[in-house]
């Protein structure tokens, strides 16, 4: 057997559901240190191909390594940012063969993600085997293997509805927009507050086509610098009731004690857009937009627990979708397994065959020195024969006598079937 006997599909890491966030950020790869990481990587002793997956949420290798190379794994891991083997063993998994293969198409799937379904993380899966490409990281067993989880993961998408249905605040909000305005591309929105909310609800309307957008905060820095990074205007909280006007959207999120929209400013506004309707979602608690506005004809409002009703909805949703999903992973794990035991009986015929291909060499030489020197012809053809069926019978010969001392039946019937041709199969051969 060669080294490639021995070898094992290993994936390692952490993740959000095993490691607290400051174990994250400790475990994390930076853009830059991944080459670096992936170089050591690769010239462990044990590792024949690597490649580094690193998010906000998990930090995961991939790697073709010794069967037993998690702790190889584990040392190198700790070592590279400075920390105690022992801190990472307390919060770190691995996996082999197919159950490794297993969880990287579940991540590639977004069924191992904080937010069942997301696809953010294909994308970044992607960006992962690519580094892992340019910098040498992968050979023919993670290609292959990076290769299959695309494909599922794209089956997954195309053949189920998992990333339908939206599972977050910011996302569940915009998707309700789309109800009232099937065309974003001509409808303005007002978003009140700068949070890690509106951020998002900001990032998703940008995505959607928005026209407009205007980011409102009582600290008019705040608003600037999230307008900056989505192309939108920043105002004060004192210029709500002139943005409100035009504001065909309105989402408010802030840490407000009392409402910032009361039903009389509504009403102003809606008097000056001549009654066009205004979607309204009122994420904060306490709320930012007095109920009583929800009572205003053309007025659509929402509250964080309507939100809540969608995205409850909507999760199971996403989690009949994911059994389906379950399933084609399923279908893919065994794919990839069925095609790797396949290569690997590929690798034995090929040193099977060039076994018999040097002992025929070997026999033919011999035969031709023979001729050479003026010997008899049909003594040599008969004395290459003798000896080249002697020669591919000897190492199988001694192996069955020693498989039979030992009562190993499984060896004796494989070899049954494995060096015994039936009429039929030499028939066909013919």
């Amino acid at each position: 057997m060669n080294d490639h006997d021995f070898m094992t599909l290993l994936a390692l890491g952490i993740n959000h559901r095993t490691a607290a966030i400051d174990m994250r950020e400790r475990v994390a790869f930076s853009p830059a240190q991944l080459e670096a990481a992936l170089t050591q990587l690769r010239a462990l002793p044990d590792v024949r191909e690597a490649a580094v997956l690193s998010t906000c949420n998990r930090t995961e290798l991939y790697c073709i390594t010794v069967a037993d190379g998690e702790s190889q794994l584990i040392e190198w891991l700790s070592e590279f940012h400075g920390m105690a083997a022992q801190e990472l063993l307390g919060c770190a998994y691995h996996y082999h063969d197919g159950e490794a293969a297993r969880h990287l198409m579940r991540v590639a799937a977004g069924l191992d993600s904080m937010v069942l379904g997301e696809p953010q993380i294909l994308g970044q899966l992607k960006d992962a085997y690519q580094i892992a490409r340019q910098h040498t990281g992968l050979g023919s067993e993670l290609e292959r293997l990076f290769q299959q989880t695309f494909s599922v993961a794209k089956k997954v998408r195309s053949e189920t509805s998992i990333g339908e249905n939206p599972v977050s605040v910011a996302y569940a909000a915009v998707s309700l927009a789309s109800r009232i305005f099937d065309d974003f591309s001509r409808a303005r929105a007002l978003l009140i507050g700068a949070g890690e909310t509106i951020d998002l609800v900001a990032r998703h309307l940008r995505e959607a086509g928005i026209m407009g957008l205007t980011v409102a905060n009582r600290t008019l820095a705040r608003a600037q610098a999230l307008a900056e990074t989505c192309d939108a205007r920043a105002i004060e909280l004192g210029g709500i009731p002139q943005a409100l006007e035009q504001a065909d959207i309105v989402i408010a999120s802030t840490a407000s004690d009392l409402p910032i929209l009361g039903k009389g400013m509504v009403e102003r506004a809606l008097k000056v857009r001549r009654h066009r309707p205004m979607f309204m979602v009122d994420i904060a608690v306490p709320r930012d937009i007095e109920p009583e506005v929800g009572d205003l004809d053309d007025v659509f409002l929402y509250s964080v627990d309507d939100l809540q009703q969608v995205i409850a909805e909507n999760r199971r949703h996403r989690e009949v979708a994911a059994r389906q999903a379950e399933s084609l992973i399923d279908s893919g794990v065994e794919h990839w397994l069925h095609e790797r035991r396949v290569r690997g009986a590929g690798d034995l015929i090929r040193r099977y065959r060039q076994h018999g291909e040097s002992l025929r060499r070997e026999s033919e030489e011999e035969a031709l020195a023979q001729l050479a020197r003026g010997e008899d012809p049909e003594a040599v053809i008969k004395r290459l024969s003798h000896q080249l069926a002697n020669k591919l019978m000897h190492g199988p010969t001694l192996r069955l006598r020693e498989a039979s001392g030992q009562s190993r039946q499984d060896i004796i019937q494989a070899a049954d079937s494995l060096l015994l041709e039936s009429p039929t199969t030499t028939q066909d051969a013919l």
